[in-house]
């Protein structure tokens, strides 16, 4: 068979693979990441050896990496973590310091070589950022206190993996002169890179942004070449190209596009994660996998509960309130998926053999399993041992208030209604945040003062950016009658819920879902907008008399055509 059929076939099963184990994964609520790493573990040497190709392997690994930093620093924004950032980089800083010295002596009491140890140490420090994130998200918690610290930390560790992974690209770990000269050169090239990654978010996308925002294809296609031309900088300065990729991201991710950014690089961005890590089960064989499985349970059960106790300290020390300090901590308990990403690097760079990518795969395989459901029921387990940590309790702890949408109204698209409805909701809503993805309207909301977030409604991680769960009222100047849909779906039972529509058929469709106001553009104009919402909010019964009159007026025109 040719080496291109070959590779073609072994890349399809891989992916079939990986897609069946996830499933399952989810049905049994294990995070994918795991199923992915699985399914490399059975079709590789461990269990069918089905997919044996290195050059595939080699070139998926690769892309996989790099996809999966640039999706991590397209999440990296200031912004979201300025209220409490003195504290989290104080826990980062303490964290990083405490837990990569348990990794050490745990992986030193354990008889490995001082490389080894090394190695385990570096590697052994990160939070599984994809697994916290997801699960939190889908918890409704990841714009919790606790949840914002955590995201914090795993930011903070997202840049201390770019220079760890920078570090190992070194060609002798061994010697402290070689060292010291190749973090100075990393910390030197990260810089300018860094630089030249934040200035141009600053000056030169949003010009570049704004021109081809509203032209979908053209817009994702720049995001990809802007990550390509990041990977060929660090390239040419022998940087990783993990450090140009996640460069990319983060020079992406402070523009008022990164919400529309990330759903629209998503699917690419999952692709890769599942071929990254599906590349890294092929290439563990079984006796290296369980090579040190005695080992690796041990260090799992010290890891995970040393890693609370690092995490509560550091977070109870910043004076955050109990509930806080557990529920931030028991997040971060797991060894991180990373902890593959240094492996497999420092086993090409040849510091390791493949006994200690087995090693840390096991152990990030029984850690993030079981951390999942602590996630998943990290309120129910607070509860349960609540009383036992009030001896931790102090007066005058108080919880830092964070900035979210609550209460708040959103306005979906910005026409000549939704122009009229938003200074009467400001009267009436603590905030009012307009969603739409026409860059010409984003300029006049800015002139107007408005808040406002630029995106397709359609996609989930504009719907998360405003908050849409916690929203009192939602004005919808969208006539996709699968858009409004989708809102009713999301919001509160309470919620107010103003849609436009087309016609009087999906006027009637959108009010047997749940709407409670549903008008056609065509025969009102904004000032009778404006004076039907005053009327809704200040007298709703004397209000459906009108609006119930009105619509059988509009009705009977229309039937009359």
């Amino acid at each position: 068979m040719p080496v291109e059929i070959a590779y073609l076939t072994d890349f399809a099963i891989v992916v079939v693979g990986a897609t069946l184990i996830g499933v399952i994964a989810q049905k049994l609520k294990q995070p994918t990441i795991v199923a992915y790493i699985l399914t490399g573990v059975i079709l590789g040497p461990v269990l069918f050896d089905i997919v044996t190709e290195e050059g595939l392997v080699e070139v998926m690994a690769e892309l996989g990496l790099g996809f999966l930093l640039f999706l991590l620093g397209l999440k990296f924004r200031f912004k979201d973590i300025k209220e409490i950032l003195r504290p989290i980089i104080n826990i980062s800083v303490g964290q990083t310091v405490l837990q990569t010295a348990l990794a050490f002596a745990i992986a030193w009491v354990l008889g490995f070589t001082l490389i080894e140890v090394v190695i385990i140490a570096l590697a052994t420090v990160f939070g599984a950022t994809p697994i916290i994130v997801k699960i939190l998200t889908d918890k409704e918690e990841i714009t919790t206190l606790p949840g914002k610290i955590d995201v914090g930390v795993l930011i903070v560790q997202d840049i201390y993996l770019v220079i760890v992974l920078a570090l190992l690209g070194a060609e002798n770990l061994a010697n402290p002169n070689e060292i010291a000269l190749s973090l100075g050169q990393i910390f030197l090239l990260i810089s300018a890179v860094g630089l030249a990654s934040i200035a141009s978010s600053r000056y030169l996308l949003p010009k570049l942004f704004k021109r081809i925002a509203d032209q979908k294809d053209i817009f994702f296609i720049i995001a990809l070449s802007w990550a390509f031309l990041f990977i060929y900088i660090s390239e040419f300065f022998d940087l990783s190209i993990e450090v140009g990729a996640f460069l990319a991201g983060l020079s992406l991710a402070q523009l008022p596009y990164s919400d529309e950014l990330q759903d629209r690089m998503k699917p690419l961005t999952d692709f890769f994660i599942l071929v990254f890590f599906s590349s890294i089960g092929l290439q563990i064989a079984a006796d290296e996998l369980f090579y040190y499985w005695f080992e690796a349970v041990v260090a799992s059960i010290v890891l995970v509960v040393g890693n609370f106790w690092i995490m509560f300290y550091l977070i109870w020390r910043e004076n955050f309130s109990i509930e806080t300090s557990f529920l931030g901590s028991v997040n971060m308990i797991q060894v991180s998926e990373f902890s593959l990403v240094v492996g497999a690097l420092a086993l090409q760079q040849g510091f390791i053999e493949a006994e200690i990518l087995g090693y840390l795969s096991l152990m990030a395989l029984i850690t993030m399993s079981a951390s999942t459901y602590v996630i998943n029921y990290n309120r129910e387990i607070y509860k349960e041992v609540e009383h036992l940590f009030s001896v931790f309790d102090s007066p005058g702890r108080k919880d830092t208030e964070i900035r979210e949408y609550r209460n708040h109204a959103v306005v979906v698209g910005y026409d000549e209604l939704a122009e009229a409805v938003v200074p009467l909701l400001k009267k009436e809503y603590p905030e009012v945040v307009v969603v739409d993805r026409q860059t010409d309207n984003i300029d006049l909301l800015k002139k107007q003062d408005h808040e406002y977030i630029y995106g397709d409604f359609k996609h989930t991680e504009v719907r998360k950016a405003v908050n849409l769960k916690y929203a009192d009222f939602v004005f919808s100047s969208s006539e996709q009658i699968d858009v409004n849909k989708q809102i009713l779906e999301e919001v509160k039972p309470e919620t107010i819920c103003v849609f436009e529509a087309s016609n009087s058929n999906d006027a009637e469709k959108l009010r047997e879902v749940g709407a409670d106001l549903v008008v056609i553009p065509k025969e009102l104009s904004g000032e009778m907008m404006g004076e039907y919402l005053k009327m809704y909010i200040k007298n709703r019964s004397h209000f459906n008399e009108i609006i119930q009159r009105d619509l059988n007026r509009i009705k009977g025109e229309t039937d009359g055509y």
